[in-house]
């Protein structure tokens, strides 16, 4: 039979013999117990008797748009399109805002957090305010974090929040003030957004009814100065009426002309004359009006053209700038975003956390792993030295 034995952990070389070997495995469940026993047991104490059990509220959301403003997704995110939801980055957004000290601060608005966090019995390692932690806004954060678990599916869009609490209905209340938190950051971005695109084509429209109705201020200014409302009207009437004189003045010469031919010295013809010089004053006088004079038709027309064109001008601008103003609101309305829940916040029934033979299965395995290790470190040394 060979000298070399096997004990429970491992060979013990055959050089360790005699009193040297006895006292190795003396040693041995002494170290054992003290790294691998010992430090179970108290973990199991803990959790078996002392942790207090934690209740979990789950909800999930997605964070959706309208579905031309979003690249196209696949799988369930397809299936959401279909129904006018699509996968948004802006989800992260609200992931880290719930969870950040501005998120908290909303929250402690709301809520004793020093009552809601605080655990029942004796565990003094869970909740907030911990033994050693103090009651700053930062370890309320860094407390409320602990229990809180954010997570999301980059293919669907469809986030998952989890909160952890000391009570069923705590839990389902901050669960819920944080979705509302979520909400109103993302009624903020929209409000943001849409202010940010819609703004300047809005400035851009005021600017330009502006214009429009200075120029028509302008413009009825000028027709009651000038007593009439179009020239354009009153140009064409006066060159109408020139050109009535014009054909009473050539029916006249012709008629002189006729009774001169019969009658050369009919008393007619001087009262003809005379009728044919008023008319050609009245038409010299009509002419002046038009033009030539600096009180002329002629002029007051180019101010009141000018007037119309800008006018025109002022008006055409503001139908662009409408039109780029509901263009802009429409683009606006179609990256809005909304938090639509999936699955509200559940009431638990039953405390699901802490997971007590996994964590203490968990410890005992890693600590049974140190000590194998440092087992083969310190036989590998030991022989070492013997050689």
């Amino acid at each position: 039979m060979s000298d070399t034995k096997l004990n429970y952990l491992g060979p013990i070389p055959e050089l360790l013999s005699g009193p040297r070997r006895s006292s190795l495995r003396r040693r041995i469940p002494l170290v054992f117990m003290g790294v691998v026993v010992l430090p179970t047991l108290l973990v199991a104490i803990y959790y078996l008797l002392i942790a207090a059990p934690r209740y979990v509220s789950e909800s999930r959301f997605v964070v959706r748009a309208a579905a031309d403003s979003r690249p196209q997704a696949t799988g369930l995110g397809l299936a959401l399109q279909g129904v006018g939801l699509t996968a948004s980055n802006d989800a992260y957004a609200v992931h880290d805002y719930i969870t950040s000290r501005d998120g908290v601060d909303a929250l402690e608005a709301r809520f004793n957090f020093a009552e809601l966090l605080h655990p029942r019995g004796l565990d003094v390692f869970n909740g907030w305010p911990r033994f050693w932690e103090g009651r700053s806004a930062e370890s309320l954060e860094k407390g409320l974090n602990r229990l809180v678990t954010v997570g999301h599916n980059a293919s669907t869009g469809i986030s998952v929040l989890r909160v952890e609490a000391f009570d069923p209905r705590a839990a389902q209340q901050i669960n819920e003030a944080m979705l509302r938190n979520g909400e109103g950051l993302v009624n903020r971005l929209n409000d943001r957004q849409a202010q940010d695109a819609v703004s300047q084509a809005r400035l851009a429209t005021s600017e330009a009814r502006t214009r429009l109705a200075s120029t028509q201020q302008q413009l009825t200014a000028f027709r009651n100065r000038e007593q009439f409302v179009d020239p354009e009207s009153s140009a064409s009437q006066g060159a109408g009426l020139i050109s009535s004189l014009l054909t009473t003045v050539a029916n006249l010469r012709a008629e002189r002309a006729q009774i001169a031919a019969e009658a050369p010295a009919s008393p007619q013809l001087a009262a003809i004359d005379s009728r044919i010089n008023a008319f050609e004053r009245q038409i010299e006088a009509e002419r002046a009006k038009l033009a030539g004079a600096s009180d002329s038709l002629a002029s007051k027309l180019g101010t009141y053209e000018e007037l119309v064109a800008q006018r025109e001008l002022a008006s055409e601008e503001l139908a662009q700038a409408t039109a780029a103003q509901i263009s802009a609101e429409q683009e606006a309305r179609r990256q809005k975003l909304y938090l639509e829940r999936i699955v509200n916040p559940s009431l638990p029934e039953k405390a699901t956390a802490p997971n007590r033979w996994r964590a203490i299965l968990t410890v005992f395995v890693s600590l049974l792993l140190v000590y194998a290790i440092g087992w083969l470190i310190w036989t590998g040394v030991r022989e070492h030295r013997q050689t």
